[in-house]
């Protein structure tokens, strides 16, 4: 049963690289399932993704021209589609394969309109998103006196999982 663009509870991570968005997605997850909630992850990367080495099995099958390869096992199933030189996929073609959840994370697709939360460490010295972002809804941080020019958002410890799981269920509309 595919779940309808209502019924999908769509909340971002964002952030420039290295700020801790993964390890914050991780911490967020068994939060999330200790309330009962199926959250499934998308993350976007700017890397070529392989799931194995070149030489096995479905290296091969890519190299020799399959436009998709499923490798499946009695654990886990991953889908690998060539996309041979064609525009990235948008975000909501790859919702639409997912198995119904709760709640979908997605890290990254920044220039996607979906409510974000920006994980943000001022020490790092780089320019936070929220600066040209006005999409962004809260701010995760472990420096707030640092944040310059912060925008009018909450600003949530970025150790404090349940306030930031909290928030994100709230946004969306889900009941922790």
């Amino acid at each position: 049963m595919t779940q309808t663009a209502a019924e999908l509870r769509i909340f971002g991570i964002c952030g420039r690289s290295g700020q801790g968005k993964t390890t914050l997605i991780e911490l967020l997850l068994p939060w999330f399932r200790a309330r009962g909630l199926i959250v499934n992850v998308v993350k976007h990367s700017h890397h070529s993704i392989d799931l194995e080495p070149p030489g096995k099995d479905s290296a091969r099958f890519r190299a020799a021209g399959a436009g998709e390869v499923l490798i499946a096992s009695p654990y886990r199933y991953a889908i690998v589609r060539e996309l041979h030189g064609g525009p990235e996929p948008p975000l909501a073609d790859l919702i639409a394969r997912l198995s119904p959840a709760d709640l979908i994370l997605v890290e990254g697709f920044t220039r996607e309109p979906l409510p974000r939360l920006e994980v943000v460490r001022p020490a790092e010295g780089r320019d936070p998103l929220y600066l040209s972002d006005t999409a962004i809804l809260a701010i995760a941080t472990d420096d707030a006196p640092r944040l310059h020019d912060a925008p009018n958002v909450p600003l949530l410890p970025l150790a404090g999982v349940a306030e930031i799981g909290e928030f994100i269920c709230k946004t969306v509309g889900l009941s922790p």
